[in-house]
């Protein structure tokens, strides 16, 4: 008596439409993997418009992505050969179809471990903003001197303290708008001065609604910054606060974040 299969058709279509549900399970975290993967451009644009906020690396995000949409091609090529296995099976006689997934267990293994990654990564770069506002908060409770002058001591040359900070304003996509070179200035007038350097810079989105609402806030902006060596060859850098500028223009306080860029940048610049 020949060898027949004890399959039925319905047996073939439950295999195929098994098929069909990993095909879907593939193209899902391709997707998935696709929008994780613009998600840190998304992030770094986001950090690039807000320059209050640190200047942050998002590059994970590519990475976590390329191994979803990585997955779910291997998805896709196995549930195909495990696909033509099954119908292989299904031909021949006595046919028992009753192990477990293997291809599922797996999958489902790798998408805990990259989850438990990925939300790892999220608490790491969650957003910065409730973090900056504390610490403007509390600058602005601190006592400012009568000048206004804040200053911070730089563990940098004056040369080095103003590289990182261009370097920082860059990242940020502040305008540099020039370096007034002080020290250079009485050197070629025969006289000298300790190495002193100002830096001017500013961002006219920022800026512009500080002037509309308070003219006179021009005499103070662009924003500067002093980077200078004392007699004892200390680095200080040295700036207006910004609850000073604010205090001393009358421009509301919902405008003040537009300024408090400056104290972030000497913070950065003297570490």
């Amino acid at each position: 008596m020949p060898d027949e299969s004890t399959a039925t058709p319905r047996d073939f279509l439950a295999v195929e439409r098994t098929f069909l549900a990993w095909i879907r399970t593939g193209l899902a975290l391709m997707g998935l993997g696709f929008v994780l993967a613009r998600f840190g451009i998304f992030l770094r644009e986001f950090n690039l418009n807000q320059p209050n906020l640190p200047s942050r690396s998002y590059g994970l995000s590519l990475w976590f992505g390329t191994a979803l949409i990585l997955l779910g091609v291997l998805v896709c090529l196995l549930s195909l050969v495990r696909y033509r296995r099954l119908l292989q099976q299904l031909q021949q006689p006595g046919a028992l179809l009753s192990r477990p997934s293997a291809l599922a267990i797996t999958a489902a293994l790798v998408l805990a471990i990259l989850g438990v990654a990925m939300a790892v990564y999220l608490i790491s770069v969650r957003p910065l903003a409730q973090n900056n506002a504390s610490k403007s908060q509390e600058t602005s409770m601190a006592p400012i001197p009568v000048s206004g002058i804040l200053r911070t001591a730089s563990n940098h040359s004056v040369d080095e303290t103003v590289a990182r900070l261009q370097s920082i304003l860059q990242a940020k996509g502040v305008k540099r708008f020039t370096i007034v070179d002080h020290s250079g200035e009485a050197a070629s007038a025969g006289l000298k001065m300790p190495n002193t350097k100002l830096l001017i810079f500013g961002n006219p989105k920022a800026g512009t609604p500080l002037m509309l609402a308070s003219p006179s806030s021009a005499l103070d902006l662009p924003l500067k910054i002093l980077v200078a060596e004392d007699a004892a060859g200390k680095v200080w850098i040295s700036y207006n606060a910004p609850v000073y500028l604010q205090t001393r223009h009358h421009f509301p306080l919902d405008l003040l974040p537009n300024i408090a860029v400056i104290e972030v940048l000497a913070a950065k610049a003297a570490e």
